[in-house]
């Protein structure tokens, strides 16, 4: 049987830094050669050799209505007779915007951009602006983008500042960063102690989903809003993830914490590069042309991104009742993997926030990074080969989310744990 796949991969190797153009979609972290895929529908994928996978993927959680919904590919095809790109104003960015401060009441004001390393990047910058300060507080086991502030590993203990976690990354800028252990309350405490009067921001995923899912506490979020607003430091939520996955607005609101930025992606670009942050008019009001902060970018707030993301929330807010269904279906096929694995014997961990899962091959609870990192990724390796061989599409690397969409039907979870039960034979 020809391997049409395989010879892509050899193919892109030749042209391509690792024949990717984004590291994890090498498959190194699970080995083998990465499926090329050539369309999406629903909740399944098909690859150039025409196998069919039914995906927990979606796009790394941009795609919640699921693949090549029919009124966003409308939206998209209709927008495009009228012209790709402008460098110009548009009436559909405003929509846009107005959509997102309708369903998150903080944002006062809101800046399009392209991705979601844009939107954090360009948060720091706006906080460090508004605080005349330098220091950046994130958290060991959250991405928040490749920009070089973010890209910084843990130091040893609360007040030991960052060390590059990329080469290209100066010591200087990993210097103004500071990483600390998820949910840990009071190495955060001693930060402040320590740096409280320089740190212009708190960074945080309020659910992390790039260590696998991991829920911050709700004791937690609310320390950070504490200290930074007590020290006069800001705190941004990045909800690129979480934003518009598990209601028709962000995370923040269900565990009644307002933070003073959000940064979002994904979902509201509904499959195509976008990106957004947002927040408290007069923070907002620094950027550039108001204020000095400068931040611009010649293809943001494009027709088609903000014409895909405004059918996608149209759905979402017409739809709200799916979200419930959605976790529902999640919260019983986890229930149900959980029940395989245990016949096997194979002590599994699974994570799971509403319509985002990781399973975690450990017998002890995840919690923060340190406990993320001592699964068995080679297991996990091995799991994700036997699901790809029959037609399950999951992340390929442990410490990433897989995602259930709408389009996911009671029918294919059925399907999918009769597959899975007979993968599990082979362990």
């Amino acid at each position: 049987m020809k391997d049409i796949s395989k010879e892509l991969f050899v193919r892109a190797q030749g042209i391509l830094p690792g024949g990717v153009n984004s590291p994890v979609r090498a498959f190194g972290a699970v080995g083998g050669t990465p499926v090329f895929i050539t369309r999406g529908k629903n909740a399944y994928l098909y690859d150039v050799d025409g196998n069919e996978y039914l995906d927990f993927l979606a796009s790394w959680g941009v795609l919640i209505l699921g693949h090549a919904h029919p009124l966003v590919v409308e939206a998209i095809a209709a927008t495009a007779r009228d012209g790709i790109s402008f460098g110009a104003a548009t009436e559909r960015e405003i929509l846009l915007a107005e959509m997102l401060g309708d369903a998150v009441p903080l944002l006062d004001m809101v800046r399009m951009v392209n991705s979601g390393t844009e939107a954090t990047m360009s948060a720091l910058r706006l906080a460090r602006a508004f605080t005349n300060r330098d220091l950046v507080v994130k958290f060991d086991g959250c991405y928040h983008g490749h920009n070089d502030s973010l890209l910084v590993q843990a130091g040893s203990g609360a007040a030991t500042l960052g060390i590059p976690g990329s080469q290209g990354v100066p010591p200087s800028i990993a210097a103004l960063t500071l990483s600390l252990p998820y949910n840990d309350i009071e190495s955060l405490r001693m930060a402040f102690t320590h740096y409280g009067e320089r740190i212009a921001c708190v960074i945080v995923e309020p659910v992390a989903g790039n260590m696998g899912v991991v829920k911050a506490t709700r004791d937690f979020l609310k320390a950070t809003r504490e200290l930074t607003k007590k020290s006069g430091a800001l705190l941004i939520f990045d909800e690129v993830i979480s934003g518009f996955r598990f209601l028709y607005g962000c995370y923040q609101s269900l565990v009644g914490i307002e933070p003073d930025l959000i940064c979002l992606g994904k979902i509201i670009g509904g499959g195509l590069p976008v990106g957004a942050f947002g927040g408290k008019k007069e923070i907002m009001s620094m950027l550039a042309p108001l204020g000095g902060v400068y931040q611009a970018g010649t293809l943001s707030g494009n027709p088609l991104a903000v014409a895909a993301g405004i059918a996608t929330l149209g759905v979402l807010k017409d739809c709200q009742y799916l979200y419930e269904d959605i976790e529902r279906k999640t919260f019983g096929f986890c229930q149900s993997l959980l029940g395989l694995f245990a016949q096997k014997g194979i002590a599994v961990r699974i994570n799971q926030a509403s319509s985002m899962f990781t399973c975690f091959f450990t017998d002890s609870e995840v919690r923060d990074f340190v406990s993320a990192k001592r699964a068995d990724k080679e297991l996990y390796a091995k799991f994700f080969h036997a699901l790809l061989d029959c037609g399950i599409y999951f992340p390929p690397a442990q410490f990433e989310a897989a995602f259930v969409s709408f389009a996911h039907q009671d029918k294919d979870f059925t399907l999918v744990l009769e597959r899975i039960e007979k993968a599990l034979r082979f362990f």
